[in-house]
C-alpha cells in the first residue's frame, strides 16, 4: 500500500489523467445506455435477423442499390419519421447506415416512438462487408425469353 501511495505522489499528473479517463469512459457508457443507443456487431445482427428481426437501411436509394443486406427495407433517414408506422413494433429492428454513425439518431428516434428492440449495426454496411457477410445489389437482371 505504501508503494501505491508513493507512486501516486510521484506521478500525480499521470494518476489524475488515468482517473479522469476512467470517469469519462464510465460517463459516456452510462449516457449511451440511458439514451438506449445499442450498437451491435455484425455477428449479433445475423443472429437477430435469423430470429426474425427486420433490417431498416437508412441510406439513400442510390447507396441502397449499390449493396444492402438481404431483405432490408430502404427508408432514408429523412423519411424515417414519416414511414415508421410501416414497421412492425413487435419485431426487433436493426438500423443500418454506411459507417454506423448516423444510426444512433435513427435508433433514438424509433425508441422515442415506442419501438423497444431497435439496434444500430456497428460499422454499418462497411462493417457488414468487412465481416465477409453477403450483400445484395439493387441491379435487376432481365430474364431472356
Amino acid at each position: 500500500m505504501e508503494r501505491i501511495l508513493e507512486f501516486t505522489n510521484n506521478n500525480l499528473l499521470l494518476v489524475t489523467g488515468l482517473v479522469v479517463s476512467l470517469l469519462v469512459l464510465i460517463f459516456s457508457e452510462l449516457r449511451r445506455k440511458a439514451m438506449g443507443l445499442i450498437n451491435i456487431e455484425a455477428a449479433e445482427a445475423v443472429r437477430l435477423i435469423n430470429d426474425g428481426a427486420a433490417v431498416v437501411d437508412i441510406r439513400s436509394a442510390d447507396a441502397f442499390a449499390r449493396g444492402h443486406i438481404t431483405n432490408a427495407k430502404n427508408i432514408p433517414q429523412d423519411e424515417l419519421a414519416a414511414k415508421r408506422d410501416t414497421l412492425n413494433r413487435q419485431k426487433p429492428l436493426v438500423a443500418v447506415c454506411d459507417a454506423g454513425v448516423t444510426t444512433n439518431r435513427a435508433v433514438a428516434s424509433l425508441r422515442k416512438a415506442g419501438f423497444e428492440n431497435v439496434y444500430g449495426l456497428k460499422g454499418g454496411m462497411n462493417g457488414w462487408t468487412q465481416a465477409g457477410l453477403p450483400v445484395v445489389t439493387g441491379k435487376k437482371t432481365k430474364s431472356k425469353k
